[in-house]
């Protein structure tokens, strides 16, 4: 198992936020080329996600279905990449004063990951999910701010 720690200087509303819209996993989740359908139900328990993950003309289609969907708690889901089998990924979502404190557990649940698990698989996948982390906590942050801004001003936020 990779577990993965972050503190995100935004609410757990303002991360929920983020992970409730399934069109925007491409800006944060690393290896992600183009989401290719979301259910309209997203993240309910059931809805589904389908992107093309790879790297340059090395691709894949992936099925994420979320397994467990707790508004503003937690979310997990289990990611399908065809001949490589399936991994249960659970985020978690910890009120942290007026931030968040995040975290990432990625495991095998079928496929070969389940024999290659250990010590450089895990290792490869924690670099991965510590990146994908460093994202979204700076998409959260950024709108964070742009939304401080835009609430001290009645127009909206500044061009």
């Amino acid at each position: 198992m990779a577990r993965n720690r972050r503190l995100i200087l935004s609410s757990p509303a303002e991360v929920w936020h983020l992970l409730s819209d399934g069109h925007r996993y491409g800006e944060w989740v690393t290896g992600t080329q183009q989401v290719l359908a979301v259910d309209p139900h997203w993240p309910d328990v059931g809805a589904r996600l389908e992107v093309r993950v790879g790297a340059g003309p090395l691709t894949l289609d992936d099925t994420c279905v979320v397994r467990i969907s707790e508004p503003l708690h937690r979310l997990q889901l289990e990611a399908k990449a065809g001949p490589f089998g399936a991994a249960r990924i659970a985020m978690k979502l910890i009120p942290w004063g007026d931030n968040t404190l995040f975290t990432l557990d990625w495991h095998p649940l079928r496929g070969p990951g389940t024999r290659m698990h250990g010590l450089p698989v895990d290792y490869f996948v924690a670099v991965r999910n510590g990146m994908m982390l460093t994202k979204l906590a700076r998409i959260a942050v950024r709108e964070h701010a742009a939304g401080a801004r835009g609430a001290l001003h009645p127009l909206g936020p500044e061009p």
